[in-house]
């Protein structure tokens, strides 16, 4: 139902803090004309819980505005169930395509738990949504077993595949083989996840390099894997400023230096400065000035 590179987008924030939307606009559909297949509003990278439900449904409406045809996904990250299902019943109702769910990072729930939360969050909503387990990052972990348990039910279509394990990648296919659209959400793990069979790609720095993005994610289902190879190579360092503390600031950056966007955030978020800032720009820096020619690819 779902494959290719959907970003996760990130909010944009005027001076005092209101919604931007003239640049979000701009942005998401920079994003769409570089060939990306569908966008995620307000997960983590769009610094989601920072947002208020009110805030998320507009940028969900904005974003369905510009895909058109293609999925405009809205990231459910509550740590109340109640909450969770308020918000999946107000995006169902707003336009969104589908949810991307993660249970509880707040409360760390058992198997059992997971499972009634996910379902619960399905019955609200009614709408098809992507899976998203995270273990690393925020000790939410959908385990095979519970991706089993949960296969009867049609409306979970897709997981967003985040342990930083790639075999795990192997061992749901293996367990449970295409019953769900697998996506990996790793930036930089991408090449090794697509070429083990996941479909799609969650990606966070093709924010401001989708061009590059796309072309590794085509090439790779076109077999030509040495020519993605040579990309991926040289978009690692900045596909590893993905896996930060500061990701959102960190991306955010990279936005400004590279599209001519912004770095603001919500706080308790600060941009970033002095050598932490320095270090992202040393990186984009090298990045342009050694940036690939792309290859030719449908």
């Amino acid at each position: 139902m779902w494959h290719g590179v959907i970003p996760a987008v990130t909010t944009k924030f005027t001076q005092d803090d209101g919604l931007d939307f003239k640049e979000m606009e701009r942005c998401f559909r920079y994003l769409l004309d570089a060939g990306c297949d569908g966008l995620i509003a307000c997960g983590s990278l769009g610094e989601g819980p920072l947002l208020s439900h009110a805030e998320r449904i507009e940028v969900l409406k904005l974003t369905k505005s510009v895909t058109g045809n293609k999925p405009a996904i809205l990231t459910v990250a509550e740590a109340a169930t109640r909450d969770a299902c308020a918000l999946a019943e107000k995006g169902a109702r707003a336009g969104a395509d589908g949810l991307m769910v993660v249970p509880s990072t707040i409360y760390h729930s058992n198997h059992k738990e997971t499972v009634a939360t996910l379902r619960a969050i399905a019955a609200a909503a009614d709408l098809p949504i992507m899976i998203y387990s995270n273990r690393l990052a925020y000790r939410v972990d959908v385990t095979i077993d519970m991706l089993e348990e949960l296969a009867d039910d049609i409306r979970f279509v897709a997981v967003k595949e985040s342990s930083d394990d790639i075999r795990r990648t192997t061992e749901i296919i293996n367990r449970l083989g295409s019953r769900y659209d697998l996506f990996t959400g790793v930036d930089n793990l991408a090449f090794e996840a697509l070429t083990a069979g996941a479909v799609g790609w969650v990606a966070g720095l093709v924010v401001a390099f989708p061009h590059e993005t796309v072309a590794i994610y085509r090439l790779i289902k076109a077999g030509r894997y040495a020519e993605a190879l040579d990309i991926y190579r040289w978009f690692r360092p900045l596909l590893d400023l993905d896996v930060s503390t500061y990701l959102v600031q960190n991306i955010k950056l990279v936005e400004a230096l590279v599209i001519d966007s912004n770095d603001r955030v919500r706080a308790p978020r600060m941009p970033l400065d002095g050598d932490l800032r320095q270090r992202v720009e040393n990186v984009v820096k090298t990045a342009l000035q050694n940036r690939p020619a792309l290859p030719s690819v449908a």
